[in-house]
């Protein structure tokens, strides 16, 4: 087990930032932590690291209490970029390196690897100020792995960033998954989540919420289905046709008239005769669309706020 965490609690005076959170991470999960401004996202995370300490519960990294031992085996991403402006690309790199105890040709040739790994070795002699944003991002990550941790911990790793720079930094953290690093990695973005997380856990008021695949918790949370018919003319007629269809919560038409929206009861499938009915009551349909569940409408209806709330 790379990280359990059993009934961590932290208050900040009489404020509970943490409250009674157990999680679990295994060896090659990429787990995305999840909640909006003030969940305790980042009091979490400090207490991973040993930057926090808790008032209750534990804590154990690669089956032992976090230690210095513990502490040479992650790498850490922070939000705000941290790098020193001082020193050309390379040399920002080495400096990380040797904080965690690189020296002399194995230190040469971890910054070279982790600087190829992220796309700036031909770059390495400049100075970070001329870089672009993304690639400032993405000197941020090689000062992380260049010890080649088992956990990399990821606070938000691709804000403020182009569309290509941040397809770079979700490649990159694909391949380091499969070179046998475990990621926790935490981001505003849904669909990043979607796309490179195998897990999910979701913390709202300082408690974790809901914990899965991120298509479990779309799949336990979320229970209607929005149907969308495109139809030539409904004339009025397509509402009191499905209305009293089995499972049918609520159905409208839009104002021009060529769009049903239906909505139901995901657990009953009533398709067939809506379709079924729709047609023997001279309705023509030109397509239908049902909308798949999002974790982002899975997180709505579990906190009521939206991830930049």
């Amino acid at each position: 087990m790379v990280l359990k965490v059993e009934n961590m609690v932290k208050s900040f005076n009489k404020l509970v930032a943490v409250n009674g959170v157990s999680l679990q991470v295994k060896e090659g999960d990429i787990l995305g932590l999840l909640g909006p401004n003030g969940a305790g996202k980042s009091t979490f995370i400090n207490a991973i690291l040993g930057l926090t300490k808790v008032d209750e519960g534990t804590i154990e990294i690669f089956g032992n209490k976090i230690s210095r031992a513990a502490k040479k085996k992650i790498g850490f991403v922070p939000q705000e970029i941290a790098i020193c402006y001082e020193l050309n690309a390379y040399d920002n790199v080495a400096f990380f390196g040797k904080l965690y105890g690189l020296r002399g040709a194995a230190l040469k040739e971890a910054v070279k690897k982790s600087m190829e790994f992220t796309g700036l070795w031909d770059r390495r002699k400049e100075n970070p100020k001329k870089y672009s944003g993304g690639m400032q991002r993405r000197l941020n990550i090689a000062c992380a792995i260049v010890h080649e941790p088992e956990l990399l911990i990821m606070d938000e790793p691709t804000v403020g960033v182009d569309p290509q720079s941040r397809n770079n930094i979700l490649e990159t953290i694909k391949k380091l998954n499969e070179n046998g690093t475990t990621v926790i990695y935490t981001s505003h973005y849904m669909e990043e989540i979607e796309e490179i997380c195998t897990k999910v856990a979701i913390i709202d008021l300082g408690k974790l919420i809901a914990e899965g695949t991120s298509d479990s918790i779309k799949n336990s949370i979320l229970t209607e289905r929005l149907t969308k018919f495109e139809v030539e003319d409904d004339n009025g007629k397509c509402e009191n046709i499905i209305k009293d269809i089995e499972g049918v919560i609520s159905c409208s038409v839009n104002e021009n008239g060529n769009a049903l929206l239906v909505k139901s009861k995901k657990n009953i499938d009533n398709l067939p005769i809506m379709i079924e009915r729709l047609v023997k009551g001279g309705v023509k349909i030109i397509s239908v669309n049902i909308e798949q569940p999002t974790l982002e409408a899975a997180f709505l209806s579990l906190t009521g706020k939206t991830l930049r709330d």
